[in-house]
């Protein structure tokens, strides 16, 4: 898969220089891409669930607790069925993530929902199942088609570091609004989900972010 995708990556990268003179700037600004899936969806998702509205800082910590709990610090649907709900929160989880995280593994232990088959359906069937998933949002199951997928043509117009971005590489006078990122994107089709990395690193860039993105929900 990695030479693979590998191939898809100098392709889009190509195409997206050829196709759009801004998007060629930012590639050379930025450099080359470095994304690289990793199919541990059940990992993405919990860790995404348990990032909602708290830091990266934060959330890191959690995650690093809840690993520290389980049989060799791998989050898995089995090595977290016999935390109940109270032993969740003792994590730090609060209320409603534990709820979320507590339902995902007894839909996935119970055979309800399938993880490993989801990587047989096409984007939107994906965003479909994963969204019917109490705690899941657009915007997750958007993250978990880039970074456990590698699916090659998503845009996330709910990312405001996507946005911002956009505003950086066109020198917008302000954040453009979603529909006027979804416009813009469709001249980098089939390849969204690289135009969006690129995005990314130049927002990084701005901030003065040097650490590699480790995790779907840090900028």
């Amino acid at each position: 898969m990695q030479t693979s995708f590998s191939n898809v990556v100098a392709t889009a990268t190509a195409y997206l220089s050829e196709i759009d003179p801004v998007m060629r700037a930012a590639i050379e600004r930025v450099g080359p891409c470095t994304l690289v899936p990793d199919p541990d969806i059940f990992n993405a998702l919990v860790d995404a669930i348990i990032s909602q509205q708290i830091s990266v800082k934060a959330a890191d910590a959690i995650m690093a607790r809840v690993r520290a709990a389980l049989p060799e610090g791998k989050v898995t649907p089995e090595a977290l069925l016999p935390f109940d709900f109270d032993r969740l929160r003792t994590l730090g989880l609060s209320t409603p993530k534990a709820r979320y995280i507590h339902n995902l593994v007894e839909l996935i232990c119970s055979g309800q929902l399938e993880l490993e088959m989801l990587s047989e359906l096409d984007d939107e069937e994906i965003i479909r199942q994963l969204t019917a998933i109490k705690g899941i949002g657009r915007w997750t199951a958007e993250m978990c088609l880039i970074f456990t997928f590698g699916r090659a043509d998503v845009l996330p117009v709910d990312d405001l570091g996507f946005l911002e971005g956009v505003r950086v590489a066109y020198q917008l006078p302000a954040r453009p609004s979603k529909q006027e990122a979804r416009e813009r994107g469709e001249l980098w089709r089939p390849f969204r989900t690289f135009a969006t990395w690129y995005m990314w690193g130049l927002r990084r860039l701005e901030m003065g972010i040097v650490k590699e993105r480790s995790r779907i929900v840090s900028l």
